[in-house]
């Protein structure tokens, strides 16, 4: 299977839901639409991360999997782009890394030393990176604790 061709793992979409939620911002709302809202890193986010403007009109749950799926994919070519080897890795651990690059932007995974930890398939060395990536407006979110911790159980260490 190609770069192109390649799907996104259903366990990255999976940890994707569970740590970003589909928050209802008023949860008066009667359509039930997600509402632009602040992450705890401070950026303005929509449906399960959807990085958006602070006047983004409210999206539907299925407006939101649309956007999703569109995040989840270029998450998945970045990760490939970067990580080539994970083609060859088991899918896990290209799921944890996908997740990895949705939630922080591939900028990060692209200059991070976890991308050469990946690169050179240390993956005890990755596994000490990862745990690194915690932060959040300048301080320690348990939230990405949690997802840094699920992550590093796909990639099986």
């Amino acid at each position: 299977m190609t770069q192109r061709s390649k799907a996104v793992p259903q366990a990255a979409i999976d940890l994707a839901k569970r740590f970003e939620g589909f928050h209802r911002v008023p949860q008066s709302d009667p359509l039930r639409r997600a509402h632009p809202y602040v992450c705890p890193a401070g950026y303005w986010t929509i449906g399960w991360g959807h990085l958006c403007p602070p006047d983004h009109p409210p999206l539907t749950e299925a407006e939101a999997e649309n956007y999703l799926a569109a995040d989840m994919a270029a998450a998945l070519a970045a990760t490939l782009r970067y990580c080539p080897v994970l083609l060859n890795q088991p899918e896990n651990r290209m799921a944890a890394i996908v997740d990895f690059t949705f939630n922080l932007g591939a900028g990060r995974l692209q200059t991070s030393t976890l991308r050469r930890r990946i690169n050179q398939m240390d993956w005890r060395g990755a596994a000490l990176e990862l745990r690194k990536w915690v932060h959040g407006g300048g301080r320690v979110l348990p939230g990405l604790v949690v997802r840094r911790q699920a992550e590093l159980a796909l990639l099986g260490l």
